[in-house]
């Protein structure tokens, strides 16, 4: 395994297969995206309130959302980089919503497990750096988030 993955279920309604989903998916992007071994992240699932709590919290946007991820490596004014040679790399941690994710499958005619996926995966690309704030952006993070869902074997069609 590359990635030290903590796993937390505010919602206590993610299932074991859910979550095992989620870290080997994120486990095989690791590998494609050439992670350090024993870089680390957490992943939490919340309800659609907390979401927009954290949206509102964060990014002035009071609304739920279905994936906010947090970049630990992003450096903000006034924050001086730490560099040990035996740290970890902390990636940074993904919040998703349960209640959004269910929704969005079931909108874009999907499964659960496809759109829990997507997430997940978008979330993580963010961590690494991936964006779409402006056309040229989208269009790489947003290919490279079907690369590896195709690749992986979670189709849009699934």
């Amino acid at each position: 395994m590359i990635l030290e993955i903590d796993f937390i279920d505010e919602t206590n309604n993610v299932t074991d297969e859910a979550i095992n989903l989620v870290d080997s998916l994120l486990q095989f992007a690791a590998e494609k995206e050439q992670i350090d071994a024993g870089s680390e992240l957490s992943v939490t699932f919340v309800t659609n309130e907390r979401i927009q709590e954290i949206n509102k919290e964060y990014r002035e946007k009071d609304a739920p959302t279905d994936v906010i991820s947090f970049a630990m490596e992003e450096m903000g004014e006034e924050e001086t980089e730490i560099i040990g040679a035996d740290m970890p790399r902390v990636l940074g941690d993904i919040i998703i919503s349960i209640e959004r994710t269910r929704e969005q499958a079931e909108e874009y005619g999907h499964s659960f497990e496809r759109e829990l996926g997507f997430l997940a995966l978008h979330g993580f690309l963010h961590l690494l750096g991936y964006d779409h704030m402006n056309e040229e952006d989208e269009q790489e993070m947003f290919k490279k988030q079907k690369d590896i869902l195709e690749e992986y074997g979670l189709s849009r069609s699934q």
